[in-house]
C-alpha cells in the first residue's frame, strides 16, 4: 500500500502543531516540523543555523517573491546562490519530497502543501481558529497578557503568509490550496482528529 502524508499549515495560536503530534501519534506517522531543517543542513552540509535564518516565522523581503519560483532543483555549491535563501527554501523541499516519497509522516509547515501538490497520497490540512480562541491559547502556553499576545498572533501570521507568498507566489490562507480546513474553535483537538480520521478513510479506502 502508498504511504500517506498529511501536511499542515495552521494559523499560530489554532493548536495545529498540537493537532499534528496527535495525528502523528495516533496513526503511527513519523512527525516533522523544525527537524527539516537539521535534516536539510546535514543534506547540504550548510550551517542549521542559516536554515533557520529563513524559517517561515522570519521576516521575508515584502516586496517581492522569489528570485526564481520553486523548480525542486537544487543550486550546487560551486554557485554564488549557494547559501541563498532560494537555495535554503529548495533543499527543505528536497527532504520533503523524499519524506513523503517513503514513508507515513505528518509535516508541519514549510510549504509543504505546495511543494507536494498533485500528489494523491497527501491529504492537505489548514487549521485555523478565531482570533479570541487564539489569543486565549497563546496567553496560556506563552505566558502573555492579551496585548501580547494579540501582537504575536498577528506577527507570526503575517511572517508565514509572507514566507509562502515569497516562495510560492500564492496565498498561505487561500483555501483552494487543502483539502480539509479545520476550525478548532468549534471543535476540540479530539473532534478534529476524528474528522480527519473520517476524512482520509473515504478518501484513500475508496482507491
Amino acid at each position: 500500500m502508498e504511504n500517506r502524508v498529511i501536511t499542515i499549515a495552521r494559523s499560530y495560536g489554532s493548536g495545529g502543531r498540537k493537532m499534528g503530534k496527535l495525528l502523528a501519534k495516533e496513526l503511527g506517522y513519523e512527525y516533522y516540523d523544525r527537524e527539516i531543517l537539521r535534516i536539510a543542513s546535514d543534506d547540504s552540509g550548510i550551517s542549521e543555523e542559516l536554515f533557520k535564518q529563513v524559517d517561515e516565522t522570519k521576516r521575508m523581503p515584502l516586496f517581492r517573491i522569489a528570485k526564481e519560483m520553486y523548480t525542486g532543483e537544487v543550486i550546487p555549491p560551486d554557485s554564488d546562490d549557494f547559501i541563498s535563501n532560494e537555495n535554503l527554501f529548495r533543499y527543505q523541499a528536497k527532504i520533503i519530497r523524499e519524506l513523503a516519497s517513503t514513508r507515513n509522516c505528518v509535516i508541519v509547515g514549510r510549504c509543504a502543501n505546495y511543494i507536494l501538490r498533485g500528489r494523491e497520497n497527501v491529504l492537505n490540512l489548514f487549521v485555523t481558529a478565531p482570533v479570541v480562541d487564539c489569543v486565549r491559547r497563546v496567553m496560556q502556553t506563552d505566558g502573555l497578557d492579551l496585548e501580547e499576545a494579540e501582537k504575536k498572533i498577528k506577527k507570526i501570521d503575517k511572517r508565514r503568509a509572507d514566507y509562502y507568498k515569497y516562495f510560492t507566489g500564492r496565498q498561505w490562507h487561500d483555501a483552494a490550496l487543502y483539502d480539509l480546513c479545520l476550525n478548532t474553535g468549534h471543535m476540540d483537538e479530539e473532534k478534529c482528529l476524528d474528522v480527519v480520521k473520517a476524512y482520509m478513510k473515504a478518501r484513500f479506502d475508496a482507491e
